[in-house]
């Protein structure tokens, strides 16, 4: 299992420390939430914030963005070069065009679902993707509650794939600990995004640790 911390719930007064102890923890991923304040009812950073934290980071960064006009987003943060950009199904009119324009930047393209959009919106694109973000959480703000019902999502995301696109992994986000851990990996998690758990934790390392199973 990758473990990709959400620094929406560092302490952002010392954000550059806390992105490194997290890498040097050994998370996979560093996951970065870019909130306008109209998809969501929250408003986050920008690319001079994300910048800052491309350079204190030793692993990849992992994009996810709450928003509206995701094309203008795309192109906003496609300099910094994450290893992933994802965006809302459930924003977008186009998302094939989009899925294309990610990956002409040398970016991995990743489609978000949130709790009540179903597995099968992907049938005809998810062969395009190479990660798909299942919301355990309604999108906003961190530190909320598991949502069970996505295990059995997962579950049918994880036959989609199979048949569809082997390669594509599956992320998972929101109320991540190692409570549900187990229960996500038997269901065909390959990656989970903790914000609260790891940032909390006293030992963030062994939060971490926790988690890849």
């Amino acid at each position: 299992m990758q473990v990709a911390p959400s620094i929406l719930s560092a302490d952002f007064g010392n954000l550059a420390r806390d992105v490194q102890e997290i890498c040097d923890a050994g998370c996979d991923l560093v996951h970065v939430d870019i909130m306008d304040g109209h998809f969501v009812p929250n408003l986050t950073i920008g690319p001079v914030v994300v910048s800052a934290i491309a350079k204190a980071a030793t692993k990849p960064l992992d994009i996810h963005l709450m928003v509206e006009n995701n094309t203008f987003f795309v192109e906003l943060f496609a300099p910094l070069k994450p290893q992933y950009i994802s965006f809302h199904i459930e924003e977008e009119k186009h998302p094939h065009r989009l899925i294309q324009k990610i990956r002409s930047l040398g970016i991995k393209p990743c489609i978000v679902l949130n709790p009540n959009t179903i597995p099968e919106e992907l049938e005809y694109i998810l062969e395009d993707l190479d990660m798909v973000l299942l919301m355990s959480v309604n999108p906003g703000f961190g530190g909320q509650t598991f949502i069970e019902s996505v295990l059995p999502k997962a579950k049918k995301l994880n036959e989609m794939r199979k048949r569809l696109n082997p390669e594509c992994l599956i992320q998972v986000d929101g109320g991540v600990s190692d409570k549900n851990i187990h229960a996500l990996k038997e269901a065909g998690v390959d990656v989970v995004v903790a914000g609260s758990y790891v940032f909390k934790h006293e030992d963030r390392a062994k939060a971490i640790k926790s988690l890849q199973i």
